[in-house]
């Protein structure tokens, strides 16, 4: 179940990035997930849900993911979202976008340093 990796970096990052600025909460993380990544975004949230139960720093914390839709191009000058077969030459398009997991985004509360 690679969900569970995947959820456990996610807080791990959002982790690092709170307390690299100081936050004192973590109110939202922002995930693009591509639809070609074999991920269900879902089952990401509900395990995030459970790692984070117990840390103070997360008791508000939401990840939203958002599923990226497939791209492509080809040689042949092609772009779009055709996965398997070019629909101008046959070829096998090459997939630019759709396939990764990406933090685009944290927010975070932080106190005001004097």
């Amino acid at each position: 179940m690679h969900e569970y990796s995947i959820a456990y970096d996610l807080y791990v990052t959002a982790k690092k990035a709170a307390i690299d600025n100081k936050a004192t909460q973590v109110k939202r993380i922002r995930v693009d997930v591509g639809k070609m990544a074999m991920v269900n975004p879902e089952q990401v949230v509900f395990l995030f849900d459970t790692i984070k139960e117990d840390d103070p720093l997360f008791s508000a914390a939401v990840l939203d993911c958002t599923e990226v839709e497939p791209e492509t191009k080809c040689p042949c000058g092609y772009q779009g979202n055709e996965i398997y077969v070019c629909p101008r030459c046959g070829a096998l398009p090459e997939v630019v976008r759709g396939r990764e997991i990406v933090v685009t985004n944290i927010e975070i509360e932080a106190e005001d340093s004097p």
